[in-house]
């Protein structure tokens, strides 16, 4: 009885780890510290998924705002992070910060399932993934 209550509080205690630093969620509150990092020839975010530029973004601003940010969600920028390199912290229209690489806002396209997927490279002819 004693191991299974062990067990059991070693499950909790990981599963408590999925909300860590690394998370992704729109509204800032776990957002990454550290904003992307390269595979595969592309940037991803902290969770897997491929990041994309915005053609009609100018720098150091986004112009994807309400549906546009749904289907395409910015990425967030948590509290505590600061600037870094090429990566620059923007304040979106409604008051969120959203990380940018050389300027360039990024985000993630919902219908990007998994790791690996890049079904929002080229979509509208204004979306691209981010080459470091």
């Amino acid at each position: 009885m004693k191991v299974l209550a062990t067990v059991l509080m070693a499950g909790a205690l990981l599963a408590g780890c999925a909300s860590g630093p690394f998370s992704h969620n729109r509204s800032g509150a776990n957002a990454p510290d550290m904003p992307t990092r390269a595979a595969d020839g592309r940037l991803i975010g902290p969770n897997g998924n491929t990041l994309y530029v915005y053609a009609k973004d100018s720098s150091g601003m986004s112009t994807c705002n309400d549906q546009c940010a749904t289907n395409w969600p910015p990425l967030a920028v948590a509290p505590s992070a600061k600037a870094m390199g090429d990566y620059t912290i923007i304040t979106r229209a409604d008051g969120t910060r959203q990380w940018a690489y050389k300027g360039q806002p990024l985000y993630y396209f919902v219908r990007d399932a998994k790791s690996g997927d890049m079904a929002g490279e080229g979509v509208g002819g204004n979306w691209k993934t981010v080459r470091p």
